[in-house]
């Protein structure tokens, strides 16, 4: 599966006409090399060029034991990595990892004057966007595996828990799940926390009447889901009803458009159109969604600024919102889907119909 990945990455660099590229972000070492290294302060960097060289530039402080499917050039903290790395850099242009520290970059400016440096990070972005058969697969269980944590922690939002209470649960649940961690720091808001966006989890406790938002993710098989339900304790008021079945038809709108030949900012205007012709425009703060895979926040965001065309494979986010601080009401309502030849497939199953959870006194 991994040489498929490269020689799909090596003639996406000859459409592009670059003909070396070094990358050195972990999460797309992993994807091309099924290894997670994590080197901290020290070089780790993939080099490969468009006559099928590729060399891994590693620390002998990180020993691999299985054969990687590439040369490892090795080094130790004597040596000055970067001029190791140099001596397979050929004069021309050179796609650069957008998140590789600029003290490397400007080592190997220094020593290869003759090159050019560009960004390269788009190639392996537009790549991995394109789940194959078998990531499609693990984004499945890894969304099945969410809803079972998810209906778990809604069965316990009743049960007076703070939000920093609920926030270890989640990750317990996680854990003893046989996830490898969770995707992000998991959110649960009660009420006017919930009607920030932007809340950070603290010690307040729900009260009858309050929406409950419940934005969680883990990390199963190295892959990553995300989603969130938002339920109500006790009670609902008619004003919370109503905003909550408008975010549900816009999201429902979004799903509808979420189809190849149509673009990303489809998706987002589906969801906005509507929720703006309700009259709540204002109170919708972000984009619709995101991609996601190997990491929970991929390439290629759910937003109007996203012309891109919609291809099958892709797998992202649709989680339109309704924020309203004054009244104390927040609702977001988000799945993963994934694009299939004629439509998406929803992968999340958990109930979108309006919950109560009844509040124990």
């Amino acid at each position: 599966m991994y040489k498929d990945k490269l020689h799909t990455i090596i003639n996406a660099m000859k459409e592009e006409n670059l003909s070396q590229l070094i990358l050195t972000d972990p999460s797309n070492i992993f994807y091309l090399t099924g290894k997670w290294i994590y080197p901290g302060e020290r070089l780790l960097a993939l080099y490969m060029n468009t006559s099928g060289e590729v060399k891994l530039v590693i620390n002998k402080l990180f020993p691999q034991s299985e054969d990687l499917g590439m040369e490892l050039i090795w080094y130790d903290d004597t040596e000055d990595a970067v001029e190791r790395l140099s001596h397979y850099v050929k004069e021309g242009r050179v796609g650069i990892d957008r998140t590789w520290p600029a003290g490397f970059l400007l080592r190997l400016q220094q020593l290869k004057k003759e090159c050019s440096y560009c960004n390269g990070s788009l190639i392996v972005d537009h790549v991995r966007m394109i789940k194959n058969r078998k990531e499609q697969e693990l984004m499945r269980k890894a969304a099945l595996a969410n809803d079972q944590v998810m209906e778990k922690l809604i069965s316990l939002v009743g049960k007076g828990y703070t939000e920093k209470e609920l926030n270890r649960i989640v990750k317990e649940l996680y854990s003893e799940s046989g996830h490898q961690d969770v995707a992000f720091e998991p959110i649960t808001a009660y009420g006017k926390s919930g009607a920030n966006p932007h809340h950070v989890t603290d010690d307040t406790k729900g009260k009858k009447g309050d929406c409950v938002v419940l934005d969680i993710g883990g990390i199963l098989n190295h892959y990553c889901s995300d989603m969130t339900r938002t339920v109500f304790l006790g009670e609902a008021s008619e004003r919370a009803k109503e905003i909550y079945e408008i975010v549900k038809e816009a999201q429902r709108r979004g799903i509808q458009a979420a189809k190849p030949g149509n673009r990303m900012c489809d998706v987002d205007f589906a969801c906005r159109n509507y929720i703006e012709e309700k009259g709540f425009g204002d109170y919708f703060t972000h984009r619709t969604g995101h991609s996601i895979g190997i990491e929970d926040h991929e390439f290629g965001d759910v937003s109007l600024a996203n012309t891109e065309i919609i291809k099958p494979g892709q797998c992202f986010s649709i989680e339109p919102g309704i924020y309203i601080q004054e009244e104390e009401i927040g609702v977001r309502i988000e799945d993963i889907v994934l694009i299939t030849e004629d439509g998406c497939e929803v992968l999340n199953q958990v109930t979108k119909e309006l919950t109560i959870v009844p509040l124990e006194e």
